[in-house]
């Protein structure tokens, strides 16, 4: 039986991609492509979740891309940008499974200072009874040592807790450590799977 329900926040809850804020700032598609795959990109933003300091990694890139610049520096500036909104039908899945009585948790990799200022705009974390933040524990998924400390920290039984995440290795991670886990496509097939699993009305 699954008592608690375990979020992750960007794909499952919020959509995120870098290309949501480098298209403002880019007009040509084949650059634009290019930024993210070679400057600023997935990977190097990930070091970002994992802890590292925001003001070395500004500085290096620069270095590296100097005609840049003013587009690094905008990744820090300007990176809830990148979080255009929920990803549709995902909220109102966290509404009804905290209207039901399921406790909600969510582990997520996001920077700490990042996450400091998309959280204070989101009425949606305050149905979560906690979060941990990738950026602020310096631990990252799929570490197994971030899915331990969450399991500690919320006083649950990963037997009984049903981790959902969009990334396979993730979703793998969790797996190994012998959490439920449920890999996200979109709400419409995470509602059936809830409510197949009794935790909502169909």
């Amino acid at each position: 039986m699954v008592e608690t329900v375990v979020f992750d926040v960007g794909r499952v809850l919020f959509r995120w991609d870098l290309r949501y804020l480098y298209g403002k700032l880019i007009d040509d598609p084949d650059e634009l492509e290019w930024f993210v795959s070679t400057v600023v990109t997935e990977a190097w933003h990930f070091e970002h979740d994992a802890g590292r300091d925001l003001a070395e990694m500004i500085a290096e890139k620069k270095l590296q891309y100097p005609n840049h610049a003013h587009l690094i520096d905008a990744y820090a500036t300007r990176f809830v940008e990148s979080i255009p909104g929920p990803v549709p039908g995902s909220l109102e899945l966290v509404e009804r499974l905290d209207d039901a009585g399921v406790p909600l948790f969510a582990i997520t990799n996001f920077a700490d200072s990042f996450w400091a200022e998309f959280r204070s705009g989101q009425p949606i974390f305050d149905r979560f009874r906690d979060i941990v933040v990738s950026g602020t524990e310096k631990l990252a998924k799929p570490d197994p040592a971030i899915f331990d400390l969450a399991a500690e920290r919320f006083g649950i039984d990963p037997a009984t807790a049903l981790f959902i995440d969009d990334n396979p290795a993730n979703i793998a991670a969790a797996r190994g450590l012998g959490w439920q886990v449920y890999h996200f496509h979109d709400a419409a097939a995470l509602k059936r799977d809830l409510v197949a699993r009794g935790l909502l009305a169909s």
